[in-house]
């Protein structure tokens, strides 16, 4: 189960005792409960099992079609799927933000990566795509669980419901396809770039649906998630990490932006959210060196290193050297690509190893 809200900014939360956040509190301790069984992996330790997908069939992998999209309402329950209420063939669609914003959300990310990456759903073999509103009580996250979308609708003190924010949606999605492609770990560097992936794609899923070049774009990830009762625009930031939010209540945005800053832990499968800034601040810094649209060079060097022949347990620096060589083997060794690329993982303190980037001889993915 991959997640948008860190499990620390939720202990926070669940920690509160001032009487106007009682209510945020217990529904934080509620939301840490459901994800429990997901969390403290130990660092070195194997990440969650991922489903395994049925192997790829190369003739329907290449047929790009329109995305197959349904929605289920789980009613404020915590069994999945819930009830139908929207699908291809729903000719009243329910009058319902959450079910509406899921709609669209699955719609553009879907759009994204089969028009600029000719990837065929998120299995690259049109996958259909599902996802579950209303879980739960004032359950404060959104998951992708292997199989299906879950978003819960906040608990209407701190935050709003998780279907608010287009680039959640894409990167809840963008977990499914890291499944689908190198299956990264959930786990320590690995697992804070599967975490830095889905923020990356997120990102250009809103951009690209806003018509955003970088310098028009927030890069912020989950805007709109916050009530007016907390200083701060979203969960995190990938111009800027560390300054998505500073509130007097929930404190400030920890994730770092630099390898000076990274931290090793036993939480949150080795700190996955946390140390996740890292990667994130260089994808920012190569997309601003390029300028113009983003996801047309920056993602599309990032999309062919996730495709590419990359260790499920690959670290920072081995996925540094891997975007190295998408960018030579797209763009040329002597292009601003490659430069870009190369001065923005020295920038965050990052040394290349490509000995750490080739996938195993038989690799642990799907």
């Amino acid at each position: 189960m991959c997640s948008i809200i860190p499990p620390y900014l939720l202990r926070r939360i669940a920690s509160l005792d001032d009487p106007a956040f009682a209510a945020a509190a217990q529904a934080a301790r509620g939301s840490l409960l459901v994800d429990r069984p997901f969390r403290g992996i130990r660092v070195g330790e194997p990440g969650p099992p991922t489903a395994a997908p049925t192997p790829r069939s190369t003739a329907i992998a290449r047929q790009l079609e329109d995305p197959v999209r349904r929605i289920f309402d789980a009613g404020g329950d915590e069994e999945l799927p819930g009830e139908l209420v929207r699908d291809d063939t729903t000719t009243d669609a329910p009058a319902d933000e959450a079910v509406t914003e899921a709609w669209d959300g699955l719609g553009h990310t879907h759009e994204l990566f089969r028009l600029e990456y000719s990837r065929a759903s998120i299995d690259d073999e049109n996958l259909p795509l599902e996802a579950t509103v209303h879980f739960g009580r004032d359950y404060d996250n959104a998951f992708w669980n292997g199989e299906r979308m879950v978003f819960g609708d906040g608990d209407g003190v701190v935050f709003r419901r998780m279907t608010a924010s287009l680039a959640v949606i894409g990167h809840e999605l963008t977990h499914g396809v890291t499944q689908y492609s190198a299956n990264l770990e959930y786990t320590g560097q690995s697992g804070a770039l599967n975490e830095s992936l889905s923020d990356v794609f997120g990102a250009l899923v809103e951009q690209r649906t806003l018509g955003q070049e970088v310098g028009d774009a927030t890069w912020l990830i989950g805007v709109g998630l916050f009530t007016d009762e907390v200083e701060g625009s979203a969960i995190r930031s990938l111009k800027a990490p560390g300054t998505a939010y500073d509130d007097d209540v929930l404190g400030k945005d920890p994730q770092p932006d630099h390898m000076d800053g990274y931290v090793e832990t036993d939480d949150d499968n080795g700190g996955v959210h946390f140390n996740s800034g890292i990667p994130n601040r260089a994808f920012y810094l190569v997309a601003e060196a390029l300028g113009g649209k983003a996801w047309e060079h920056a993602g599309q060097i990032w999309y062919d290193t996730l495709t590419g022949p990359l260790s499920p347990t690959v670290d920072f620096a081995g996925f540094a050297a891997a975007t190295q060589d998408a960018a030579t083997a797209r763009f040329g060794a002597d292009s601003a690509e490659h430069a870009a690329v190369v001065s923005a993982w020295d920038t965050v303190g990052v040394i290349a190893d490509s000995a750490a980037a080739v996938a195993p001889t038989e690799p642990n993915r799907p």
